[in-house]
């Protein structure tokens, strides 16, 4: 007879859960080296003869006291879906620290199955563990995993089953003497939690009892329901918490701690480590001596940021002229076929053109990515949080809070939208909207393509340090905007950064492609979905309502009568007198193109805002694309494209448009700088916003990115035009 057997998978950042969880469902996600990267719950299958197991995969956590979003994730699932089994995932190479979150769920009476995974690893460190002795110690099935390779995968689910057969579903709380200053104190606070109602009946009262000397917020929520008991044991623990300041200068939650430490090193010199030959220092640790110097440290990790830039365009300029030419190919042949009209000026201006703008950089955009996934699966991402903790936190941000950056763009090429998603592993709320709302500052891949197409015109002999020094500009003005609103409207208390540095690793191939094909292929749905919708509605915005029949109507009598000009004998003789003719027409008809645009629905929203953005340097025409911007970064190449009436060339030709405003009076250096800078700065695009207010859980922050950003990024253009300019 089948069943089915709900099971959880519990684990530290960095002790291979996730790829514990691909080997045991067949499942494909991402695979990091930095904390954090399993925030969302997932669930797998896998079946066993006739027994199938359910699994939840739960955010990584280090502990399940309630100070991050991840940890009250994995505490409610455990709470409220109560699962038959918990298999936690611990790092065998640092099996005392990984241990502590074990103790946690052993507390809270959930039967246990230890996974002690990277056996392999540990191995190579000449240090052996007798994990016989571990289960007898602590009463429950130890199991040595390489998750990697599979080895242990099936032993692991076996053990599960059987441990599910055997507990039937009940759950034993393992108690942990607390020394004679709390023992006492959670007894009676036991007794009054087992007496009263307040608490869902999944929760141990002596587990409560802890949770509540510990000050976990979640938990006292749940007391409140009950003012009289919460009264008393807010004056139980306030009391107590007073005693063990008077004679030990400490607290509950430090005396807490210390214990479950002192419990599990105990365990732990009862014979089950053991080292055979003298303990070498493992090659991280040698390579961090270096890789994380207080000095060369941060000289390497730019050196490394620089290297990527110019591998990335050196690299990838072949495939992006490809790119260019089998759009421009698309382009031309769609002219040939389609008759000359509003539906041809649909598909090559508003599909063809808007879409390959973006597409076009595909092939940059997945060099990036590759390296990125290279240096997240080494262990040096984890490092790059690591150093930049100390210089975060003087502006009021966290460690963690480098990953969002980074993903968002800190290494240009990235998005914003799982950028801001990334900052759901930072535990304070505080530091997590200071993130939200400074992230989109980034260099992502929807930027590049206009930084890549100012740099070139403006900055030819230093376009690689050029990017470079735009990134460094757009980390700079990240951290003192936080720092601004950490002092102004987020004020709160810094929280401390903890994170385990993996050990490096070789990444393979395979996996590199499969992360790199992963984000790239977010990229291009992208392109494929949102950006063709907006191309076609900005197409619509600089095409329609037209002139009036009056102003076309002279436009017409100026061509025919040049055209008439034209095919009179006399010019047909003279070259000279030809070639003028010839350029009055092209003259012309940019004038036309030009006025059929200023009265356009765009042209007319780009020039009445005119008035003010001449102060940052900015024309109406570039207005138009700017707004356009406002709902994807990704257009506004193309959008300049058009805007500037290039006539039959290939708007997202970053060359044709690159030779227009190399030879328009009105582009100096200084609009360039000044344009780089509002797109580096302004409101996000609008999947990010929407992000945003996922994430801040309130539109009121969204919004708030908006308007702060744009008025901000307008403050700071004109300041740079105005001091470039003079």
């Amino acid at each position: 007879m089948s069943k089915t057997i709900k099971a959880a998978l519990a684990g530290n950042p960095n002790s291979g859960k996730t790829t514990l969880f691909n080997a045991l469902t067949g499942a494909r996600q991402h695979v990091g080296n930095y904390p954090g990267i399993t925030v969302d719950k997932k669930e797998g299958r896998v079946t066993r003869g006739d027994t199938t197991l359910n699994i939840i995969d739960l955010p990584g956590t280090y502990s399940l006291t309630a100070f991050s979003q991840e940890e009250l994730v994995a505490r409610h699932v455990l709470l409220d879906e109560r699962p038959d089994v918990c298999v936690d995932v611990l790092n065998a190479a640092v099996l005392e620290r990984n241990l502590y979150l074990a103790v946690q769920l052993m507390e809270m009476g959930i039967p246990v199955v230890l996974a002690l995974n990277m056996m392999d690893e540990l191995k190579r460190q000449g240090t052996e563990l007798d994990t016989k002795r571990l289960s007898e110690l602590l009463k429950l099935p130890v199991v040595e995993t390489v998750a990697k390779s599979g080895k242990g995968v099936d032993r692991l689910v076996e053990e599960a089953v059987a441990l599910v057969e055997k507990t039937q579903g009940k759950w034993t709380p393992l108690n942990i003497s607390y020394g004679p200053d709390l023992d006492p104190v959670i007894a009676e606070m036991t007794e009054h939690i087992g007496k009263a109602k307040g608490f869902p009946e999944s929760m141990p009262p002596r587990w409560v009892a802890v949770k509540y000397l510990e000050g976990d917020d979640d938990i006292l929520s749940y007391g409140e329901r009950n003012p009289e008991l919460h009264a008393k044991l807010s004056e139980l623990v306030e009391k107590v918490a007073e005693h063990c300041q008077a004679t030990l200068q400490t607290y509950p939650e430090a005396i807490i701690a210390d214990y479950r430490y002192g419990f599990i090193s105990s365990v732990l010199k009862q014979g089950v480590i053991k080292v055979s030959h003298e303990q070498r220092v493992a090659t991280s640790d040698n390579m961090d001596k270096v890789l994380t110097h207080k000095l060369l440290g941060p000289v390497i990790m730019l050196l490394i940021l620089y290297f990527i830039y110019q591998i990335t365009f050196v690299v990838g300029e072949i495939p992006m002229g490809w790119m260019e030419s089998f759009f421009g190919w698309m382009g031309d042949t769609a002219t040939s076929l389609i008759p000359e009209g509003l539906f041809q000026s649909l598909i090559v201006s508003g599909i063809i053109d808007g879409v390959g703008g973006v597409l076009g950089f595909v092939p940059l955009i997945m060099i990036i990515f590759f390296i990125i996934s290279f240096l997240e699966d080494s262990g040096y991402m984890a490092r790059i949080a690591y150093m930049l903790d100390r210089v975060f936190r003087i502006f009021g941000l966290h460690g963690c809070s480098v990953m969002p950056f980074i993903v968002s763009g800190g290494i240009a090429g990235g998005c914003a939208v799982p950028g801001v998603m990334a900052a759901r592993t930072l535990r304070s709320p505080k530091e997590k909207l200071a993130t939200l709302l400074t992230a989109p500052f980034m260099t992502c891949g929807a930027k590049l393509p206009v930084f890549i197409l100012l740099v070139g015109v403006f900055f030819k002999e230093h376009q690689g340090l050029a990017l470079f020094a735009v990134t460094l500009t757009a980390w700079a003005f990240a951290l003192i905007v936080a720092k601004l609103l950490r002092m102004t409207l987020i004020k709160g208390e810094s929280t401390p950064f903890v994170m385990e540095l993996p050990p490096y690793r070789l990444p393979t191939l395979r996996g590199l492609l499969i992360h790199t094909w992963e984000r790239s292929w977010q990229y291009i749905k992208k392109a494929g979905t949102v950006i063709l919708a907006i191309s076609i509605l900005l197409w619509a915005a600089m095409t329609f309502p037209g002139l009036p029949e009056s102003e076309q109507a002279k436009y017409e009598q100026q061509t025919a009568a040049i055209t008439a000009q034209l095919e009179s004998p006399e010019v047909q003789t003279s070259e000279d007198t030809k070639a003028q003719l010839e350029d009055q027409l092209v003259e012309v008809a940019d004038q036309e193109a030009q006025a059929s645009l200023r009265n356009s629905v765009a042209g007319k929203l780009g020039t009445s805002i005119d008035g003010i953005t001449k102060y940052a340097g900015f024309d109406w025409r570039t207005n138009i694309a700017l707004i356009g911007g406002i709902a994807a970064k990704e257009v506004i190449v193309s959008t300049l494209g058009t805007a500037y009436s290039l006539g039959e060339v290939d708007p997202d030709d970053s060359q044709s448009l690159a030779e227009k405003l190399a030879t328009d009076k009105t582009w100096t250096m200084a609009t360039a700088v000044s344009l780089m800078l509002f797109i580096m700065l302004y409101a996000p695009c609008f999947v990010t916003v929407v992000a945003i207010k996922q994430e801040a859980g309130s539109w009121k922050w969204a919004a708030f990115s908006v308007v702060f950003n744009t008025v901000f990024a307008f403050a700071i253009s004109t300041i740079a035009y105005q001091i470039l300019t003079i």
